[in-house]
């Protein structure tokens, strides 16, 4: 019974982190913005966040695929941790596809909500692609296409390294 308590309160922790990580994209302005200066900074600070959030992702799966293989006790904070970042991922993405539909229409078709990006990211992070929506202009595919690179080269490592290890029994003394 004490042995369930470090993961109930890893779950819990992951879950407001996903938690704050949803109320923070649903606050984040994306209004379409005639100040040309706003505009790029806006663009530039989406792209260093997607940048630092694949560096951060990338570090996190480097790390599991170190202990992935390890039959010892899962190690759960940096699991957690991973599990966030994908999200945090998700997030990111769906938020860099809103900003270029709400700056750039016609570079995506039929994404005009957040949850029409969230849609589309996790369409595209799955590689299901239904093509209800999708990019239509080059800016737009082009960050379709780190999309898709991150996809098969990060996440798809992460959540597999993630389901492992969470369906892994822990080790008993």
């Amino acid at each position: 019974m004490t042995q369930d308590r470090p993961y109930r309160r890893e779950r819990r922790r992951a879950a407001l982190a996903c938690l704050l990580l949803a109320v923070a994209y649903f606050l984040v302005p994306v209004e379409q913005d005639p100040n040309e200066l706003r505009l790029v900074l806006r663009g530039a600070a989406t792209a260093v966040l997607v940048a630092l959030i694949s560096w951060l992702v990338t570090g996190l799966v480097r790390r599991q695929l170190l202990v992935a293989d390890d039959p010892g006790q899962v190690q759960l904070r940096p699991l957690v941790n991973l599990a966030v970042a994908l999200v945090a991922g998700l997030f990111t993405f769906a938020l860099a596809d809103l900003v270029i539909a709400r700056s750039a229409p016609g570079q995506f078709v039929n994404l005009t909500t957040r949850i029409d990006a969230i849609y589309f990211a996790l369409a595209t992070l799955t590689t299901v692609g239904y093509g209800d929506v999708h990019a239509e202009g080059q800016v737009a595919r082009v960050a379709v296409s780190l999309q898709m690179v991150f996809s098969i080269g990060v996440v798809a490592t992460g959540v597999s390294i993630v389901l492992k290890q969470l369906t892994r029994r822990p080790a008993r003394r």
